[in-house]
């Protein structure tokens, strides 16, 4: 890849790594519906800002809305709800590990629902091991204590899960604008959750939450949404599938974060556990099982 691009990749994965810094600040404040409204109704209004000074507009056939609405509710509220849940009560590092495993996931999902990406050898260790890695995690003896941390656990996978389903989705807007992309799911994603914000959490009733929330309520919609979707597109334009690079680096950017910021620690068995889903991850991403199959082929 270009400089440029690798400059951009560690970029987002700061943006990316430091929302699960947020997340651990604003969710035990605020409520998980509050806080997915605010981050996509204020990351769209900044990407439709973007896309009218460029001279292009959002479709609203009903086919694009549907479009929109299932990318959304995937995409963004679902998996967003279940992350501020998590961190709610969970480290921002762990979060983001469990998170990781979305590339894991979606192996799984497109073998079940598509006939052109089914496992291959390598993509099976890479599931096998990255469920290793999340049994090793979650521990011996976690359902025997289904308590809050727990919870918190599975509903980060859960996110991962949604996130699997969104990428099959998201087939469906080949070669469409992406930014148009993300901001026709984040419009729909806020307009989704609104409901559900007015009448399970009753936003008006909560106190005025003090300046860090406030903070991390801005980068969330800003930096980690509205730019991180800009810098993504950017880099896929620049270095094609090497943006995925980014699923490795997030955790990483996430724990150094946590441990600086917040001065959260890891359990020995997370670190393991990080070790096994990021070697799925790498058997699923096939680049160094191809180069050593092509050593063994050479000798």
């Amino acid at each position: 890849m270009p400089r440029s691009a690798w400059i951009l990749l560690l970029t987002l994965s700061l943006l990316w790594g430091g929302s699960y810094l947020s997340a651990r600040v604003a969710a035990p404040v605020l409520p998980p519906f509050t806080l997915v409204f605010l981050r996509c109704a204020l990351a769209a209004a900044v990407l439709l800002a973007v896309l009218r000074l460029g001279g292009t507009r959002l479709g609203w056939t009903r086919r694009q809305v549907a479009d929109y609405a299932g990318m959304g509710f995937l995409n963004n509220v679902v998996p967003f709800a279940l992350i501020f849940y998590g961190t709610a009560h969970i480290g921002a590092g762990l979060a983001s590990i469990l998170n990781a495993t979305t590339p894991i996931f979606t192996a799984l999902v497109a073998h079940a629902f598509t006939t052109d990406e089914r496992l291959t050898a390598n993509k099976t260790v890479g599931v096998i091991l990255g469920f290793v890695g999340v049994a090793e995690m979650l521990g011996l003896g976690a359902l025997a204590d289904l308590g809050w941390h727990l919870t918190a656990e599975l509903a980060c996978l859960a996110a991962a899960v949604s996130y699997a389903f969104s990428t099959l989705w998201g087939r469906r807007f080949r070669g469409q604008p992406p930014l148009k992309t993300a901001a026709g799911q984040l419009t729909l994603s806020s307009l989704m959750v609104l409901p559900l914000m007015l009448v399970a959490e009753a936003p008006w009733t909560l106190p005025l939450p003090a300046g860090d929330v406030i903070a991390a309520v801005a980068f969330l919609a800003f930096g980690a949404t509205a730019l991180a979707y800009i810098l993504f597109f950017r880099i896929l334009t620049l270095a094609g599938s090497n943006v995925m690079l980014v699923t490795f680096l997030v955790p990483v950017s996430a724990i150094l974060l946590g441990v600086a910021v917040l001065g959260e620690t890891l359990a020995p068995r997370h670190w393991v556990g990080m070790g096994l889903i990021m070697a799925g991850l790498v058997a699923i991403d096939g680049r160094v099982w191809r180069r050593m199959m092509a050593g063994f082929a050479r000798h």
